[in-house]
C-alpha cells in the first residue's frame, strides 16, 4: 500500500552549490549528510552502476525530502540547464507556498530564474523557476482551502 511520496532525488555537480539553494534559501532542514567509496557494492546494486562514488544529502521541509547527489564516478553527463520541460523525464518538482508572492521575490531577488511571475489560475498560483543546475521547479499557492488537491490543512 503506498502512503505517499517520500523523497524526489537531484543528481547536481556541485552538492554544495544546491545545498546553498534548496536548504539556505528554501529553507529545508538537513537531515543527513553521508557518501560512499568506490566498490560499494550494495549502492551500485541499487542504483544499476558499476564502480560508483559520491555524496548526498537529504533534506526535509513539512511533508516531502529532497535527496541530492554528487556522485565523483562514474562520471556523470551535464544536463542542457536550459531542458525544455516538455522533454520525457521528470519536468518539475512542486512547493506548495503560503504567500507566493513574497517567496518569488525573495527568490528573484537571490537571482533564480523564474520562466513568469506568478499567474493566477483561479483556485491556485503557480509558476516556474529553475534551480542553480537547470532543474524546473513550481512554486504554487492554493488559493480555496476545500480543494480536493489541497494537501496541508
Amino acid at each position: 500500500m503506498i502512503r505517499g511520496i517520500h523523497h524526489v532525488a537531484i543528481s547536481t555537480p556541485d552538492l554544495d552549490r544546491l545545498l546553498g539553494f534548496y536548504r539556505d534559501l528554501l529553507g529545508f532542514e538537513q537531515v543527513m549528510n553521508t557518501g560512499w567509496p568506490k566498490g560499494t557494492e550494495q549502492i551500485d546494486r541499487v542504483l544499476g552502476l558499476r564502480g560508483s562514488s559520491g555524496r548526498q544529502a537529504m533534506l526535509k521541509a513539512a511533508n516531502v525530502c529532497i535527496e541530492l547527489f554528487e556522485f565523483e564516478t562514474p562520471a556523470p553527463e551535464p544536463m542542457d540547464p536550459q531542458r525544455p520541460v516538455c522533454n520525457h523525464g521528470h519536468t518539475h518538482l512542486c512547493l506548495d507556498v503560503v504567500d507566493i508572492q513574497a517567496v518569488y521575490d525573495k527568490l528573484v531577488a537571490a537571482g533564480t530564474r523564474f520562466h513568469a511571475p506568478p499567474q493566477d489560475f483561479g483556485d491556485i498560483r503557480a509558476t516556474y523557476g529553475r534551480d542553480p543546475d537547470g532543474n524546473v521547479f513550481e512554486i504554487q499557492e492554493v488559493m480555496k482551502k476545500d480543494d480536493p488537491i489541497q494537501i496541508f490543512s
